[in-house]
């Protein structure tokens, strides 16, 4: 028989042990949670929520929708998960945030050209016209807002949020970026039709990428800025 000194510090044990993996699990849920807000919201489409304010456009209050759904999610953060917003990439921003980010939005404005030139013209696949249209005619303080929620909000929730947390679900960095990059090119799907799968997905892979090497969100959003300022505010 064991002696009760032995028994004690078996139970002892025991008793941290389940703790620790209550403690594991009680992450995991959490995390999972924060996933399905992050991740799941922008599939729906937040704009769906928009509600019908006398004088408010829709474009307006759906813009406004975005926006609650990134504080929503960064008060998880803080509030819920109890961590700081370094967590998901938030850095001082340095003059290589601002180099780093420039440099990816001409990478990425280079290659959308080459894309329609020699993808898009070669194999006749047809663009969302009507989409750009739309975009084209409305007023420029919709648009410079569209393109800083843009920046900002999709950032947090694809590349910041998304890949920090899957990263730590999966235990590979590699395989969050390519879940969160398929995640972000279909979210375009609603607005844009299919072929925009494409562009995001091109464009999403350089941002994947750059966060993945800098971990420092504030360059991917200037990248992400600048690459829909010129798509966006340039267009005539």
């Amino acid at each position: 028989m064991a002696p009760d000194g032995d028994m004690t510090a078996g139970l002892s044990l025991s008793i941290v042990g389940a703790s620790e993996f209550g403690a594991a699990m009680t992450r995991r849920i959490i995390t999972i949670i924060g996933l399905l807000l992050a991740l799941g919201m922008p599939l729906v489409g937040p704009s769906r929520f928009a509600p019908a304010i006398a004088g408010v456009p829709h474009a307006v209050a759906a813009e406004i929708c975005w926006w609650i759904l990134a504080l929503v999610v960064l008060g998880y953060v803080l509030v819920v998960e109890r961590r700081t917003l370094g967590s998901i990439g938030f850095r001082r921003p340095t003059w290589r945030t601002f180099a780093s980010g420039a440099g990816a939005a001409v990478v990425v404005v280079i290659g959308m050209g080459l894309l329609l030139q020699f993808v898009f013209a070669k194999l006749h696949i047809q663009y969302n016209a009507a989409a750009v249209h739309k975009l084209g005619a409305m007023p420029f303080g919709l648009k410079l807002a569209m393109v800083t929620r843009a920046a900002f909000v999709e950032e947090i929730l694809f590349r910041g949020y998304g890949i920090e947390r899957l990263a730590e679900l999966t235990g590979s960095r590699w395989l969050a970026g390519a879940i969160t990059l398929a995640v972000f090119a279909y979210a375009h799907i609603t607005f844009w039709g299919w072929t925009q799968i494409i562009i995001a997905g091109a464009a999403g892979l350089v941002l994947t990428m750059l966060y993945l090497w800098r971990r420092d969100l504030g360059s991917n959003i200037v990248a992400h800025w600048l690459v829909d300022g010129v798509g966006l505010l340039l267009r005539a």
